[in-house]
């Protein structure tokens, strides 16, 4: 029998494993390696858990967690949110109808405009009855939470991390850490970056800034780190697969992201929470942005701050125990997770079908059907996130989300989820599906206007012999105007009054005069904003509809301008189509340009709008005027603080900056480490020939110098070689340069 080839096969070449380097201090290796005797370097002993595909089309009402202590639904919050929406919206649409039919029966456009209405005012309008009850909410002052003094169980904190910038990902764990244990109750804490980083530059040096940070902390740091091979099923597939594989070493696991930042407090209280409540297993928190500073990024800043908080506290109100997942800044039962949240693939092919892109909604839902709850301490202190530096940034961020919410409608049928849990899948596919039928209603406005300055007079359409016109009645027109505009800005007015009553925040924001100024300059940028997004938004739903895929790209974090001639790429067209808008609507009627005024300037302003929204000349003038300002930029949270100190300090090191094998090849100590927290008994299958694999190990073995090797290796050979552990060998003993 001829025994299979080994794993390693290419050019003759010097591909030997070297098993006598040495290893500096500051590695450590001997603790990494007590630490870790079956992963090598970077992860604990496995402790497995079952994680089942859940089925969609079937649920048993008999299994899943029974309640220790069932809570009440919060029916009265209910029926004055839904109700009250359906209420306004029915007044709204009646006098739409009231607005046409001022000639008698309405045509069939204006009815088709009826229906638009309907349909984009009950968005705002629900968006409206829970902002006023989170007013409510937020009128009652909590008494404050007392901090816990023990804890009896054991939590996993999770940061995954794809392609991020390593100085920041790092100094992040750092500071957290560091705050959990100035608690005293750090021994119930272990921390993990879990990668599914797909650049070598980005591995290496998270590998780099781990074993630097772990040398530092000792054998004991309770810190680890794991980088996947392929990245399935993306950050769900990475949270799963760390259940699988170490989720029974803990009761709990807190979720975060890459720019995610919490207190050592409010870490604490959270695992203090699940302890406290058996049923629970999703507790989320309401995180708030902070460090941003372009012009886009400190609206948004200053939104989420004023505004945020009536907005989820009236979600929280009406969800109770029902409520959704966002994904990050959370504590998970893992057990309750592992039994309920396998997700399953969509049946067809992507943007529709395959793995569910937008996970963290589809986790709540699932995990809720299994009997446990999910809801928010929208009050608790200490949680921070970061948001895109740019509106070409957030669009494509949203057009992920886009498709996210979009595929729910996948999963709203599944079988046994909670009435609340269906709407907020409903709730987030029409968040999406809003822009398209504002424009849709856009352009039916424009019909009619078109049509009634064109049109003859009907003269025998109506009752008697009277001439009809398809007109309006103006002012109905204008009161529903108001009455939508009221709507719409209402949770932003009380947030603000909510800020202005608070005389911390009134105070930290610059008084009163420059809170409101701010609130004036926030709702004018992004009434110029709202028609770019509106088209942009509506452009992602078509080219979702139409099948495109969006894929998954990394998230551009830092503040930063794009340059000129990808804005006007991107935003030319949107340009033309706001000068054509202008231009037909002044020539049908000069109200229906007035009308369309502020949708055509937005437009038009297109390519200066989006270059603004990325400059942070423009935002930090307005933060030297104190506009835009929050509480958290005149008194700096300290775990903000600490990660801003160990992120400048990590980037000094050039973690972010160092080419991944020159990093190895300059480092054996580094190559030797990085070996061992490469997984152990992978092989392939006889004749399945890896291409990236094959010519990384040509290219490597015909190499004489690093130099060769970076001038050579694309992208993918090199993630190839660095998963190679003779190819590593055969790097780190090439020459630097040649003689």
């Amino acid at each position: 029998m001829i025994p299979d080839p080994p794993q390693h096969q290419g050019p003759a070449c010097t591909v030997q494993l070297d098993e006598t380097m040495t290893v500096p201090p500051a590695i450590d290796a001997a603790r990494v390696a007590e630490a870790s005797p079956d992963d090598g370097g970077g992860m604990p002993r496995e402790a497995p858990l079952a994680m089942p595909v859940q089925d969609l089309s079937h649920w048993d009402m008999g299994q899943g967690h029974r309640p220790a202590r069932p809570g009440r639904d919060p029916w009265p919050a209910r029926i004055l949110v839904f109700g009250g929406a359906l209420a306004l919206t029915a007044f709204g649409g009646w006098q739409m109808v009231e607005t046409v039919s001022v000639s008698g029966n309405p045509t069939a456009l204006q009815l088709v405009l009826v229906v638009l209405f309907c349909l984009t005012f009950s968005w705002i309008a629900l968006a409206f009855t829970s902002a006023v009850l989170g007013f409510g909410m937020l009128l009652r002052r909590p008494r404050p939470m007392s901090a816990p003094t023990a804890l009896t169980t054991r939590t996993a904190v999770l940061m995954p991390v794809y392609n991020e910038a390593t100085a920041r990902t790092f100094a992040g764990v750092e500071a957290m850490r560091e705050a959990v244990e100035a608690t005293g109750l750090g021994d119930h804490f272990d921390w993990y970056v879990l990668s599914d980083s797909t650049q070598p530059d980005a591995w290496i040096a998270e590998e780099r800034a781990f074993l630097e940070l772990r040398g530092r902390l000792g054998h004991d740091a309770r810190l680890y780190y794991r980088h996947r091979a392929k990245n399935h099923h993306r950050k769900a597939g990475n949270i799963g697969d760390f259940v699988t594989r170490w989720g029974g070493h803990y009761e709990h696991m807190l979720v975060l992201d890459a720019d995610s930042l919490m207190s050592g407090s409010a870490i604490v209280a959270l695992a203090s929470a699940m302890e406290a409540d058996p049923d629970a297993g999703i507790i989320q928190t309401l995180p708030l942005i902070i460090n941003r500073n372009t012009l886009f990024a400190r609206l948004q800043q200053f939104a989420a701050r004023i505004y945020g908080p009536v907005i989820a506290a009236g979600l929280s109100a009406w969800s109770g125990r029902d409520g959704n997942y966002w994904g990050h800044n959370a504590i998970i039962r893992t057990r309750a997770f592992a039994e309920s949240c396998g997700l399953p693939d969509l049946p067809g092919k992507p943007p529709f079908g395959g793995h569910i892109l937008s996970h963290d909604f589809v986790e709540a839902a699932l995990i809720r059907r299994s009997g446990w709850a999910v809801y928010m301490l929208h009050r608790l202190p200490g949680s921070y996130e970061e948001s895109p530096p740019s509106l070409i940034d957030v669009a494509v961020r949203d057009r992920r989300w886009a498709q996210g919410n979009l595929q729910h409608a996948r999963v709203i049928g599944a079988a046994g989820l909670h009435p609340a849990t269906r709407q907020h899948f409903a709730t987030g596919i029409a968040g999406y599906l809003a822009s398209p039928l504002w424009l849709m209603q856009l352009v039916v406005g424009i019909l009619l206007v078109l049509q009634t300055a064109t049109e003859r007079p009907d003269y025998f359409g109506g009752a008697g012999f009277s001439p009809v016109f398809p007109r309006f009645d103006p002012v109905r027109a204008l009161q529903l105007f108001g009455l939508t505009m009221a709507v719409l800005l209402a949770p932003k007015v009380l947030g603000l009054i909510l800020a202005l009553l608070d005389a911390p925040v009134r105070r930290a924001c610059g008084g009163a005069g420059r809170l409101i100024l701010s609130s004036l300059v926030e709702i004018l940028l992004s009434a110029l904003v709202a028609p770019v997004a509106m088209v942009i938004q509506s452009g992602s739903v078509i080219g979702i509809l139409l099948g495109r895929d969006t894929g998954w790209n990394p998230q551009r974090r830092d503040d930063g301008s794009i340059p000129l001639r990808d804005i006007v790429r991107r935003h030319r067209w949107h340009t033309v189509l706001g000068l054509v808008a202008g231009i037909a609507a002044f020539a049908i009627a000069t109200s229906l340009f007035l009308w369309m005024s502020p949708t055509i300037l937005g437009l038009v302003l297109a390519i200066p709008i989006s270059w603004a929204s990325g400059q942070l000349t423009l935002g930090l003038a307005l933060k030297r005027r104190m506009l835009l300002a929050t509480p958290e930029e005149a008194s700096p949270p300290e775990i903000a603080l600490r990660a801003a100190a160990l992120a400048t300090r990590n980037a000094a090191r050039g973690y972010d900056d160092t080419d991944s094998l020159v990093a190895i090849h300059a480092d054996p100590a580094l190559a030797h480490a990085h070996g061992r927290m490469l997984p152990k008994g992978q092989r392939r299958p006889r004749g399945a020939i890896d291409a990236d694999q094959t010519l990384a190990a040509a290219k490597i073995c015909e190499a004489e110098t690093v130099a060769e090797a970076q001038l050579w290796l694309s992208q993918k050979e090199r993630m190839a070689l660095l998963h190679d552990r003779a190819l590593v060998d055969r790097l780190v003993r090439l020459e630097t340069s040649q003689a």
